[in-house]
């Protein structure tokens, strides 16, 4: 791994909160009330995924999103969109497995994060050849989002793919506060979740539950 890509895993934070997927154009968004809500004492990778929003609503979303005072070393990231990243000058972006390779996009971006989802020992390997920064891998659990695609991987495969890279793995896929040291047992990283922190009348007490069983 080169100096730059070491640099960027030491900064990354352990938790992953991704968007809802169902966040609005006007005012008053989920995200939005999530990111006000974050623990000063906790950092935070959050990935801004929302595939119903065409691209002005995304950069709307995006820029009111940078304009929230975070925790420090907290990271803003979008799905693919390269150039809203870059317009709202967001942290990175995290790409699907049949996105645009990481590789071609460090060439108009260099200095963003990009993270890759995996789902299989092949994908893995794509990923480390586009020199990602981290693995999305999942779903681990049961999820009710992700039973259409088959059943979870389970907590083995989460361990193969843990041991196969020296990326930081993020375990996905119906995470709890129960669960989430099993995945960390297995050699994950961090845990990323979407549902989990829907609830925001104990969206911080969850946050810091979490980072209880996920710091090393």
């Amino acid at each position: 791994m080169n100096d730059n890509r070491t640099k960027k895993k030491a900064f990354l934070p352990r938790l992953c909160l991704i968007s809802s997927g169902e966040e609005r154009a006007d005012n008053g968004t989920l995200l939005l009330k999530q990111l006000a809500l974050l623990p000063r004492s906790h950092s935070c990778m959050v990935q801004i995924r929302e595939k119903k929003l065409n691209a002005k609503e995304l950069l709307t979303l995006a820029l009111k999103a940078r304009e929230i005072e975070l925790p420090e070393g907290t990271l803003l990231l979008i799905n693919e969109r390269v150039d809203l990243a870059l317009a709202a000058r967001l942290d990175g972006v995290h790409l699907p497995e049949n996105a645009c390779s990481a590789t071609v996009l460090r060439t108009i971006a260099p200095t963003l994060i990009y993270g890759c989802s995996v789902h299989s020992q092949s994908a893995l390997h794509l990923a480390e050849k586009a020199s990602a920064d981290y693995l999305l891998f999942g779903p681990v659990f049961d999820t009710p989002s992700k039973r259409i695609y088959g059943p979870p991987q389970g907590l083995e495969k989460l361990g193969e793919l843990c041991q196969a890279t020296s990326l930081p793995v993020f375990a996905l896929g119906g995470i709890t506060q129960k669960n989430a040291p099993l995945c960390m047992a297995k050699g994950a990283y961090g845990i990323a979740a979407l549902s989990l922190f829907h609830d925001t009348a104990r969206f911080a007490e969850t946050i810091e539950e979490l980072y209880i069983h996920i710091n090393p």
